[in-house]
């Protein structure tokens, strides 16, 4: 995926059009709200981290672009944005990330993220019902550039799982990996 014929930021602007004519609005607020997180694990806690691993982030692409782990395995991802973009590290299913795309792309649309920058003022900002554009979620982190944090996850039994950038365009450029659980 990183030799793309197509260069990112053509990708991410043809992304946002077909995105924005495709999809209503999408007012689910703040990302706290479940998002199905049982079925692809929980919160870890760190006297229960098994195993440490470093994820990069670059404009188009992760490192590394798999991920093997145990089921039931807690572990720490250090994860720092390398790229010119803001970017997404979250945990989940194929459909998760199909709706959480539909919310990156209502913060892009009221300004709370731009191509290279996080309004946090924005985030705070009502979407109605008391909810808020807040990406606070215990298995994603996103990222300006340069930036770097932390996810401590336990991976479920079963689960069918990737690791995604839902940034607008950037699923659809190669920023997505499956998750193998043994």
């Amino acid at each position: 995926m990183r030799n793309s014929i197509v260069p990112l930021a053509a990708a991410i602007a043809v992304s946002i059009s077909l995105l924005s004519a495709s999809f209503p609005a999408h007012a689910e607020g703040e990302h706290g709200n479940g998002h199905g997180m049982h079925k692809i694990g929980e919160s870890g806690k760190v006297e229960n981290v098994t195993k440490t691993i470093s994820v990069e982030m670059f404009d188009n692409y992760f490192e590394p672009e798999a991920l093997d782990l145990k089921e039931g395995e807690t572990v720490r991802f250090v994860v720092t944005n390398k790229g010119e973009f803001v970017h997404e590290f979250n945990i989940g299913t194929a459909a998760m990330h199909a709706d959480h795309q539909k919310e990156m792309m209502m913060m892009m649309e009221h300004g709370a993220l731009e191509v290279d920058k996080i309004n946090m003022d924005m985030m705070e900002m009502d979407m109605g019902n008391g909810e808020t554009m807040k990406h606070n979620d215990p298995n994603s982190v996103l990222l300006e550039p340069g930036d770097s944090a932390e996810v401590i996850w336990t991976f479920p039994k079963d689960a069918e799982l990737e690791f995604a950038c839902n940034v607008p365009g950037h699923y659809e450029s190669g920023m997505v990996g499956k998750v193998r659980l043994q």
